[in-house]
C-alpha cells in the first residue's frame, strides 16, 4: 500500500487526516513539526507528504526546501494561506499541489490521488470513493441495517423505529446511517466530522447539536440513552437497547 507522511502540528487535525487516509488504504506516518518531518523522510522513504505550512519550528516553505534537498517525494501542501503570490512561491519551491484550509477529506483524497498518478505512483484501490461508504460489489444494493427496533435503509434513505418512519434532515440521516454501519463500535467525533461532514476543521459542537436532535427523534435523552451511547472522552456508538 502507498505510504503518506502527514506533517501537521495541530493534534486534532493531524488525527483527522490520519483517519481519513488510513480509512482509504494508505499507510500513514506523521510528524508534528518540520524537523520531525525531515527525520521521517531520512529514516524511511514515503510515497507522498501532506505538509502543513504553519509549523512551530520551521516555516513550511523552509521545510519544503529542505525536503527537496534530500528527496523528490511528491508533496501536497496544506495551507491556510490563500495569497496567490505565496501559493506560486510554494509551487516554485517544489510543491506538487496545494490545498487551502479548510478542506474536506474528499478533496484531500482526490488531490493526493492525482499527485500520485502524475508522479508515477498509484493510490490505493479504495481511494477516491466516498469516505466512510460501506463496501459493496458493483451493482450490489445498499442493505438496510437493523439495530433493535431501529431500521436504517441507506438505499431508500429511510429510518423506521418500531415500524414508524422518522422524519430526519439530510445530515441527521447521514450521521445515523454512518453510526448504523458501524453499530456497536465507538466512533470519535473527529471521525464523524471527516467522514460524514467531510470537514475535519468544523467544531465538535456541530456533532453534538445533531446528536441531540437525533436523540429527541429516537425518544431518548443524553441522560437516559437507549440507542446513542456516549463513551466519555472517546466518542459515540449506536447499540440496541437492553
Amino acid at each position: 500500500m502507498p505510504s503518506v507522511l502527514v506533517v501537521e502540528d495541530d493534534p486534532s487535525i493531524r488525527q483527522s487526516l490520519i483517519e481519513v487516509l488510513a480509512e482509504q488504504g494508505y499507510a500513514v506516518r506523521s510528524a508534528a513539526d518540520g524537523f520531525g518531518a525531515l527525520r521521517e523522510v531520512t529514516q524511511a522513504p514515503v510515497d507522498a507528504i501532506v505538509l502543513d505550512l504553519g509549523l512551530p519550528d520551521l516555516d513550511g516553505g523552509d521545510a519544503l526546501r529542505m525536503i527537496r534537498g534530500i528527496s523528490s517525494v511528491p508533496v501536497l501542501v496544506a495551507t491556510a494561506r490563500d495569497d496567490e503570490s505565496e501559493i506560486i512561491n510554494i509551487l516554485n519551491a517544489g510543491a506538487d499541489d496545494y490545498l487551502v484550509k479548510p478542506f474536506s477529506g474528499g478533496q484531500l483524497l482526490a488531490r493526493l490521488s492525482a499527485v500520485l498518478r502524475r508522479t508515477g505512483g498509484a493510490p490505493p484501490a479504495s481511494a477516491g470513493g466516498t469516505i466512510g461508504a460501506a463496501p459493496a460489489q458493483a451493482g450490489e444494493p445498499l442493505r438496510p441495517t437493523v439495530v433493535g427496533a431501529l431500521a436504517v435503509d441507506p438505499g431508500a434513505r429511510t429510518v423506521h423505529l418500531a415500524g414508524q418512519e422518522l422524519r430526519l434532515t439530510r445530515r441527521e440521516f447521514d450521521l445515523l446511517a454512518f453510526l448504523a454501519h458501524h453499530a456497536g463500535q465507538v466512533v470519535s467525533k473527529r471521525r464523524l466530522l471527516t467522514e460524514v461532514w467531510r470537514e475535519p476543521y468544523v467544531d465538535d459542537q456541530t456533532v453534538d447539536v445533531h446528536l441531540s436532535s437525533l436523540r429527541r427523534k429516537l425518544g431518548e435523552r443524553a441522560s437516559a440513552p437507549r440507542y446513542l451511547l456516549t463513551v466519555r472522552g472517546v466518542g459515540i456508538k449506536l447499540v440496541a437497547p437492553r
